[in-house]
């Protein structure tokens, strides 16, 4: 997991009023960028997904999901898990 930002990795390009703790990077291309953001906003942590898309020289965000707490994750991982066997 990134922990921080490396030489070669651009940062996330979330809005500076959100603090990264930590993030991952799911997948990128010179289009697309898909990651996984552990954020802090006004005192309070949320996980968020994050799908970008590439516009000129700029990332603008097309997706963004946000899961606030583990309940609602777990709400998230069932359904999900209820589907993969279908693919």
């Amino acid at each position: 997991m990134y922990r921080g930002i490396t030489m070669a990795e651009e940062p996330l390009p979330i809005s500076e009023k959100l603090k990264v703790l930590q993030h991952e990077t799911l997948f990128k291309s010179d289009k697309w960028w898909a990651a996984v953001a552990l954020l802090e906003s006004f005192g309070r942590k949320q996980v968020a997904l994050y799908l970008w898309t590439k516009r000129g020289n700029q990332w603008k965000r097309k997706q963004k999901y946000v899961i606030r707490d583990r309940t609602e994750w777990n709400r998230v991982k069932d359904a999900v898990e209820r589907l993969i066997p279908n693919l």
